[in-house]
């Protein structure tokens, strides 16, 4: 199974869950399992239309899925995905 790295400030989300894992082929297809199996966590991840927020950078291994075929990306059983939400704040 493929597993899902659940960032920290989603995991309240995830009851407390670090990782989720899936049997989905693609990274869309995980993304979706993960928001099934979480309810609470689906208005984070996806937008109104259905999309992955285009604030969260998910990467399957070390390869920002941006760079791959984005959602589409294949999965296989041994594959690792982070999610990365955008960090804002700082001073000028």
């Amino acid at each position: 199974m493929a597993k899902v790295i659940i960032p920290t400030p989603l995991r309240k989300f995830t009851d407390n869950q670090a990782s989720f894992e899936t049997n989905s082929e693609n990274v869309y297809e995980a993304i979706k399992a993960l928001s099934g199996a979480f309810p609470e966590i689906q208005k984070h991840v996806f937008d109104e239309q259905g999309q992955i927020r285009n604030f969260l950078r998910i990467y399957l291994g070390d390869e920002d899925i941006n760079v791959l075929d984005k959602e589409k990306t294949s999965l296989k059983a041994d594959d690792v995905l982070s999610i990365i939400p955008a960090i804002a704040g700082g001073k000028n």
